[in-house]
């Protein structure tokens, strides 16, 4: 069953990852209270707001109400983690009150996100299920990190190896075509190497597209003529990402995302000749691409 939100009142646009499209969504937040990421248009329009926590629990209240076997809730918008964790906690409190099958909560965080809280209150957010967050890297690569206004490589890592300390499951985002035509290798081996360094349990990742909204100020932060990367290309970017990463636990890959010219799924290390084999395919042609015309941010 998927919950239709008919009891609630979203505050829209409402987003979510593609494997929460069938949980219950709960909004925490309304927009991102970062908000600064160059490629990302999600929240542009929307101002940042923690949402009373009584009407949050009204939400719970009227969600369960409606679909009381839910099973899993994924906190909205943009960086619920960000709230303080007391708030967290209380709302996971309500939560497991509410829906006696409560397997997980979930929720984005950002890298900042995670380096203000101290291990112990990701550990007991944790315990009160709430053992996941999504995370975009996007990039391993300093520089790319400070054109797209996601701070350094150096905060991401210690972000990523707070979480992992702590148990907590973080389901990470790369994005391909990011450097365009220029510095595209940086950009790649980078990245292999973060996660190589400070592995994720879910990695995916993203095809670049810019909305109309953001793309000149993207564009103006490249700091020189952006020359986008055809698809043959973002296939090659692919292949030398999936061939360098060599993380020292088993990291669950993914390229399922609309955005993506060719979906792939396995876990690395143990699948990657099958999935080198099939870009390879799709490199000489014997696999057709996703058309553009089906692909979406």
């Amino acid at each position: 069953m998927v919950y239709t939100g008919r009891m609630l009142d979203y505050d829209y646009p409402l987003w979510r990852p593609p494997s929460e499209g069938e949980n219950l969504i709960i909004q925490a937040t309304l927009g991102c209270r970062y908000n600064h990421c160059a490629f990302c248009s999600m929240y542009k329009g929307k101002e940042y707001r923690p949402r009373p926590l009584a009407d949050i629990f009204a939400d719970i209240d009227a969600a369960h109400a409606e679909w009381p076997e839910a099973h899993r809730v994924f906190l909205a918008d943009g960086d619920a983690y960000n709230l303080p964790t007391e708030t967290l906690a209380a709302i996971c409190r309500r939560l497991a009150d509410r829906f006696p099958n409560l397997q997980r909560v979930t929720a984005y965080a950002t890298p900042f996100n995670l380096l203000a809280k101290p291990v112990e209150e990701i550990r007991a957010l944790k315990q009160l299920r709430l053992t996941q967050v999504y995370l975009g890297i996007e990039t391993g690569s300093d520089r790319l990190l400070r054109i797209i206004a996601k701070g350094s490589r150096k905060q991401m890592e210690a972000a990523l190896l707070k979480a992992r300390e702590a148990g907590l499951k973080v389901s990470a985002t790369v994005i391909t075509g990011l450097s365009g035509q220029d510095g595209w290798e940086d950009h790649i081996d980078a990245t292999a190497d973060l996660i190589n360094r400070a592995p994720v349990t879910y990695l995916s990742t993203l095809q670049l597209g810019l909305e109309d909204s953001v793309a000149a100020g993207f564009f103006r932060r490249y700091g020189q003529p952006f020359r986008w990367q055809s698809d043959q290309a973002v296939l090659v970017e692919l292949r030398r990402l999936v061939e360098r990463l060599d993380p020292p636990a088993a990291v669950i890959f993914r390229s399922n995302h609309a955005s993506n010219a060719l979906a792939l799924a396995g876990t690395l290390p143990k699948d990657k000749g099958r999935l080198l084999a099939q870009i390879d395919q799709a490199l000489t042609g014997e696999t057709r691409l996703r058309p553009r015309w089906i692909r979406g941010l």
